[in-house]
């Protein structure tokens, strides 16, 4: 039987202090990892993540810092190593979409926050990633993109240059390290049922206009991204880096033109 095992892993997960960052540290727990569970400054909803995945077993901590602010990520980067002595896997889930905005109107400001946090910060995270698993030849980066990597989403002009750039990002990245032991991998979750998007999913006219977009129908569930996490960061996807897995429902086969064109 094919077992995803994470054993002696030692992995750092941002924004893990709820929605799909919480799902990822706890499926890369339950796979045996040791995780690092990264929240900006809530000690109370990461104190909480940390105590489900030791109540199931596994070892976790709590660190936190401002991922869009190198000296910040610096500090996050050191409570790691002083936890587990290193690192062997790395999850950028941490990003927000920012308010909406045509571009035309949009405040340059909100923009550029969006952008700090949702590609700077991976950046930062990662080049501080590298510099841990180069020398032991070993580890994995896992961004968290969207489908809007690929899907123009009018008014999140931010968030969509973003995750395109992050993607680029991640090949490029993948591509310089792919002889030195580490893989770099990116996965788009689609529509997830996490409480930032709960005000679409949780009224009646928000989910059926949602499952109309998703070729099977429904919105995710957060523990579908974590479990396809815990494989990319596996020896089971030894094989896999510099590409972007989409974990959509199918949204990206535009369901829309599923009764004729």
């Amino acid at each position: 039987m094919l077992q995803i095992d994470l054993s002696g892993r030692r992995a750092l997960v941002t924004g893990a202090n709820s929605g799909l960052g919480r799902a990822i540290a706890r499926n890369l727990a339950a796979a045996g990892a040791r995780v690092a569970v990264h929240a900006l400054s809530d000690p109370v909803s990461a104190g909480a993540v940390v105590k489900e995945i030791e109540q199931a077993g596994a070892e976790a901590v709590a660190v936190f810092g401002d991922i869009s602010r190198p000296s910040q990520v610096e500090q996050v980067f050191a409570g790691v190593d002083a936890a587990f002595g290193g690192l062997d896997i790395l999850v950028n889930n941490a990003g927000i979409d920012g308010a909406r905005a045509m571009c035309a109107d949009s405040d340059p400001k909100q923009w550029e926050t969006v952008i700090a946090i949702d590609l700077h910060g991976p950046y930062y995270c990662t080049r501080q990633a590298l510099q841990r698993m180069l020398p032991q030849r070993r580890g994995v980066i896992l961004q968290i993109t969207s489908v809007h990597e690929f899907i123009p989403w009018a008014g999140y002009s931010a968030y969509t240059s973003a995750k395109a750039a992050l993607s680029m990002f991640t090949k490029t990245v993948a591509q310089e390290v792919a002889t030195q032991g580490v893989r770099v991998l990116a996965i788009a979750p689609g529509a997830i049922r996490t409480p930032i998007n709960a005000d679409v999913w949780g009224s009646p006219a928000g989910l059926r206009d949602l499952d109309q977009k998703i070729a099977m129908g429904r919105p995710g569930e957060p523990d579908e991204i974590g479990r396809v996490a815990a494989f990319l960061a596996s020896d089971l996807a030894s094989y896999i880096t510099g590409t972007t897995l989409a974990v959509d429902g199918g949204m990206l086969i535009y369901p829309d033109f599923s009764h004729g064109g």
